[in-house]
C-alpha cells in the first residue's frame, strides 16, 4: 500500500475528530440557554488524544497496518435536573447542527450522529439516552426496548450497562458547568497521543 493512501486515511481521521469537536461546541452553545442543564462534556474517543491501530478496513486489515483510531459518532454526557423538557433539547441540538452546516463552518455532523447519555446531577446515576428521533415514540424496533419512551425522548438501550469508566473523560473533556458557564472548547482538546494529554485507556 502507498504511503500517500495511509497519510490520506490518518488525515481523513484526524478530519472527521476535528468535525466532531466542532458539532460538541455547537451542541453545547444551544444547550447553555436550558435552565435545566447543570453540565455537558465531550467524551468517548472524541474526547481522548487518537491513537494507532489496525482498522476494520479490508486493505489495512490484511496487510497490518495502523491509522488513527475512527471516531464513529460524538458522545456527550449531559447533566440534568429535569426531563420534562428533552424533546426540546433534541431539537434545539439538531436545529444548531442544521444552521451550522448551511452556514459552511465546515462541519457536517447530523442529528442522528450524536449519542447523548443523560446524568443526575451530583450522583451522576446513568438516566438514559436523548433520543434522535423527531417524535416520541416514533414506531421503530428502537421504540419498544422495555421502558424506552416511559419519560418523553429518553431512550433506552436493551441490556446497555454504563462502564465504570465511561464518564473517565469528563474530567478534561467538560465544556460547561452551570456554575462556572463555558469552561472550553472541545476543539482545543490534543488531537493525537504525540500530543502532551492524558490517556484515559491507561489509567
Amino acid at each position: 500500500m502507498r504511503r500517500a493512501e495511509i497519510e490520506e486515511q490518518n488525515r481523513y481521521q484526524l478530519e472527521r475528530q476535528r468535525q466532531f469537536r466542532l458539532a460538541a461546541d455547537i451542541v453545547a452553545e444551544a444547550w447553555m440557554t436550558f435552565p435545566e442543564v447543570l453540565a455537558i462534556a465531550v467524551i468517548g474517543s472524541v474526547a481522548r488524544p487518537l491513537w494507532k491501530e489496525v482498522p476494520r478496513f479490508s486493505d489495512f486489515r490484511r496487510e497490518g497496518i495502523e491509522i488513527w483510531h475512527e471516531c464513529g459518532d460524538l458522545d456527550l454526557a449531559l447533566w440534568i435536573d429535569s426531563q420534562r423538557r428533552l424533546g426540546d433539547l433534541r431539537r434545539a441540538a439538531a436545529l444548531a447542527l442544521r444552521r451550522a452546516f448551511e452556514a459552511g463552518v465546515g462541519m457536517s455532523v447530523a442529528n442522528h450522529q450524536l449519542d447523548v447519555f443523560l446524568f443526575e446531577p451530583e450522583s451522576d446515576r446513568y438516566l438514559g439516552r436523548l433520543c434522535s428521533f423527531s417524535q416520541c415514540p416514533k414506531g421503530k424496533r428502537d421504540c419498544l426496548v422495555p421502558g424506552c419512551g416511559k419519560t418523553s425522548f429518553n431512550k433506552r438501550i436493551a441490556g446497555f450497562e454504563p462502564r465504570a469508566d465511561l464518564l473517565a473523560p469528563a474530567a478534561y473533556g467538560m465544556l460547561y458547568r452551570r456554575d462556572a458557564g463555558r469552561l472550553r472548547s472541545a476543539l482545543d482538546l490534543p488531537a493525537t497521543e504525540d500530543e502532551d494529554a492524558p490517556d484515559p485507556r491507561k489509567a
